[in-house]
């Protein structure tokens, strides 16, 4: 209900007739429900008045003020803590509550780190130490600079994956089980080519992710990875972890087929595992298929129940890893079975190495595609755990920690480091706190690489390949979410179908490529036809809704009301124009046309334009430019030709920023007629064009 009164401002002269709302509250009785009902007394405004009335400013800093707000804030103690954030936390951290339950999240992360980090640096095409190096290297530097208190940084499938794919491209040297090394290219005489070993060419890509994030974290460009939506990223890692399946097929059959390189991989992978399937390693699929069945059972059978009753998992993988290195010890499978194991595996630290800079042009798109899967990863996974527990997670400082452990790692023989889900849900549910438990992990994984490391030499390479397919398990059935994308938007099944397929069937670089370039093509074309409606009014009230969807609305006759959502540019006027004659009915300047041929030929356009006003509602118009500026005047005129008037309303303060400096500059005389919302521009229009011509 509305009630409406003249009133009259002496202190200054309208720019229109006012009106006021009478306000009070009140319970309306409509169909056996009530109602409340709000009236409100306010005069009807036009943009100006209001501006003018309640003073508007547009907000202006100048550049001094700028450099003085910017010094003031400078605060090196406050800085030096966001830029190490274990000074903030390691002062306040509570030693009698907390330390006991980092102490076994390490320890259940350090058992789960060593089958793991074997499995996966098999992945990069690098020895199965390296892993462990992984594990511990760069896990001490995130500790010092990483903001996540739960995620467990170290080797992560799909990352490996991807790096090994590299590895295994510009290696011309392999480092043998044994040691020793060979050379993978016979040169020709006098023929000089770069020699590279697997664990060179791992290390410089690692040092060029490194590089890479650490000019991201001086940009400040930590939220780069939103680039990568949720719905990319579950098809990317679902193809990867097919792609990680095809690349064990060979371990897991015993298989004697080579390694496929550059595009078609996996489909590649898989032809030549079926065709090589009557020459497979029956003692090595026995062998595999009791790791994997263990594996399962424990996973599927006694962990749900295990977990109901001890907080601590029970560590299969690493059962399964002594189970298979012991018995392969006791009845020497490489010799007696032909079964493949793992081979040499130093003690000691490794010694500083530098990269093979003169590599970092080649690999550099690559290491770029790494980085951003890898940095995507860890902060999706910091974020879970932030939102869960509470806490903040710096995206920028992340990019250093990231670049620092990667930076170190690289003189160390580690591959590019992840967060881990399955770590970092363990780390976190055993009880951990803080990052903490990465220094009680690599304090036992320490003892790993300078004493125990040998022990696991006679670990068969099936049995790493079957701890990896069982563990992809939850990757592998995200193929399952293709049909809720579906349902929840086309666009998003689209991005998720050509990233999986690209992914998967071609490459996995140009799968994640395909993924952003459907992924901005998809938003490109909803952007560019947003939605638009006509309006109608509620009767006896001020609300305005989709005619379309609220079947209540009522037009108002001679007025169209046109609600546009999105941005009008020089590159979305034609689209505007397109909507506006759809919606209302009327091509101005194809009327104008045609009178004027009309005209020429000496006749008259009988045809009565119903028509009189046109308000267009702005209200979530996100952006105009002076080229949208500029056709809204050229319609304005064309709207005036026919004896209709054009009406803007609900414009915010940047675009009616834009509109008032364009008149400015242009120095135009005719302004547009802006009013703060729909109804004021109705009422106007009530009274000074509907009334008229009555």
């Amino acid at each position: 209900m509305v009630k409406l009164r003249e009133t009259h401002k002496k202190e200054r002269k309208p720019l229109l007739m006012r009106k006021t709302f009478q306000s009070y509250s009140s319970i309306m009785k409509k169909d056996g429900e009530k109602h409340s009902a709000l009236l409100v007394e306010r005069p009807v405004y036009q943009i100006e008045e209001l501006n003018r009335d309640y003073e508007y400013e547009k907000p202006y800093h100048t550049l001094k003020a700028r450099c003085r707000r910017a010094c003031n804030s400078v605060n090196p103690s406050a800085w030096l803590k966001e830029t190490i954030p274990l000074l903030s936390w390691l002062p306040e951290y509570n030693w009698k509550k907390n330390f006991s339950g980092d102490i076994i999240s390490g320890i259940t992360v350090a058992i789960m780190h060593i089958p793991q980090g074997m499995a996966y640096a098999l992945l990069g095409n690098v020895p199965p130490i390296i892993g462990i190096y992984m594990a511990f290297f760069p896990v001490l530097v995130y500790f010092v600079f990483g903001t996540s208190r739960h995620v467990s940084i170290g080797t992560f499938a799909v990352v490996c994956l991807m790096t090994g794919k590299v590895v295994s491209q510009y290696t011309t040297i392999e480092i043998m089980q044994n040691g020793t090394q060979r050379s993978l290219i016979s040169t020709g005489q006098g023929e000089a080519i770069p020699q590279y070993t697997n664990v060179q060419v791992a290390i410089t890509i690692t040092f060029t992710v490194a590089m890479i994030q650490l000019v991201m974290y001086l940009l400040r460009l930590g939220m780069v990875s939103q680039l990568l939506s949720e719905t990319l990223v579950n098809g990317f890692t679902c193809a990867s972890a097919f792609q990680v399946v095809g690349s064990q097929l060979k371990d897991f059959f015993g298989l004697d087929v080579g390694k496929r390189r550059g595009n078609f991989q996996f489909p590649l992978a898989v032809y030549d595992a079926i065709f090589a399937i009557p020459k497979a390693n029956i003692n090595a699929i026995l062998v595999s298929l009791t790791s994997f069945i263990l594996l399962i059972i424990n996973n599927e059978l006694f962990k749900p129940w295990l977990s109901k009753r001890f907080t601590i998992p029970f560590p299969i993988e690493l059962v399964v890893v002594v189970f298979g290195t012991a018995s392969s010890y006791f009845m020497n499978f490489e010799s007696n079975y032909n079964i493949t194991v793992v081979g040499y595996i130093p003690t000691g630290l490794p010694k500083p190495t530098l990269p093979a800079f003169e590599l970092i042009p080649d690999i550099f798109l690559e290491s770029f595609i790494i980085t951003m899967v890898s940095y995507t990863i860890t902060m999706s996974m910091a974020l879970i755990f932030a939102r869960k527990l509470m806490y903040e997670v710096d995206s920028n400082q992340e990019l250093l920690a990231l670049g620092l452990s990667n930076t170190v790692g690289s003189f160390f023989s580690c591959l590019p480091i992840t967060a881990s889900l399955s770590r970092s849900m363990i780390q976190q549910t055993v009880g951990g706190v803080t990052q903490l438990v990465s220094v009680v992990s690599a304090s036992i994984l320490l003892a790993i690489v300078l004493w125990i490391g040998p022990v696991f030499e006679t670990l068969p390479k099936c049995v790493l390949a079957s701890i990896i397919v069982v563990a992809l398990k939850g990757m592998l059935l995200q193929c399952k979410s293709l049909p809720r994308y579906w349902r929840l938007s086309r666009w998003d099944a689209v991005v998720w179908i050509i990233t999986f397929s690209v992914t998967l069937f071609i490459q996995i670089s140009y799968g994640l490529a395909a993924g952003v370039a459907i992924s901005l093509l998809s938003i490109f074309i909803q952007g560019h036809k947003p939605y638009t409606c006509l309006l109608g009014i509620v009767p006896n009230t001020d609300l305005y809704l989709d005619i379309k969807r609220y079947k209540g609305a009522k037009e108002i006759d001679g007025v169209k009301i046109f609600h546009y959502s999105g941005g009008l540019s020089f590159a979305s006027r034609s689209s505007f124009k397109e909507l506006l004659v759809k919606k209302t009915e009327l091509d101005a300047a194809a009327t104008l046309r045609r009178r004027a041929k009309l005209t020429e030929k000496g006749l008259q356009d009988e045809e009565e334009l119903l028509l009189k006003c046109v308000i267009l509602d702005f209200s979530s118009l996100t952006f105009v430019d002076p080229a949208g500026v500029d056709f809204l005047r050229s319609l304005q005129d064309d709207y005036k030709r026919l004896n209709i008037h054009m009406l803007i309303s609900g414009c915010s303060g940047p675009v009616f920023e834009v509109m008032h400096k364009c008149d400015e500059v242009e120095k135009k005389e005719k302004k547009f007629l802006i009013f703060p919302t729909v109804h004021d521009a109705v009422l106007y229009t009530q009274v000074n064009v509907l009334s008229k011509n009555e």
